[in-house]
């Protein structure tokens, strides 16, 4: 099963695993936390992120959380929405990288 993707601050990512799960805003407003797919994610980087760095990209065990995860339809596309907490156990890499000021994705991996 190919992995998922998250896009969180350093600062939010070190506090989840101080705390031992990751409940981003959208956790609580929507009732999921945002996840894509490998061909996804740049795109939602260029679009949310720009301008910002301190980012890492989540590489999510798709088998670990695959009974909380459904595609759902968003903006001409399907996208996973994981409908619990992520736990870091869940997580196989964090990368850093940034997006500049036009929405370029920056990343040296």
């Amino acid at each position: 099963m190919p992995p998922l993707f998250h896009i969180v601050p350093v600062a939010a990512w070190e506090a989840a695993r101080a705390s031992g799960e990751y409940r981003p805003p959208s956790l609580a407003a929507e009732g999921f936390i945002h996840l894509s797919t490998s061909a996804q994610w740049p795109l939602t980087a260029a679009r949310f992120f720009k301008g910002q760095s301190a980012l890492l990209l989540l590489e999510v065990d798709a088998a670990a959380v695959a009974s909380q995860v459904r595609f759902e339809a968003a903006d001409g596309d399907s996208f996973p929405h994981l409908y619990a907490p992520l736990s870091p156990s869940a997580v196989r890499a964090a990368r850093p990288f940034r997006v500049d000021a036009q929405g370029v994705v920056l990343r040296d991996w």
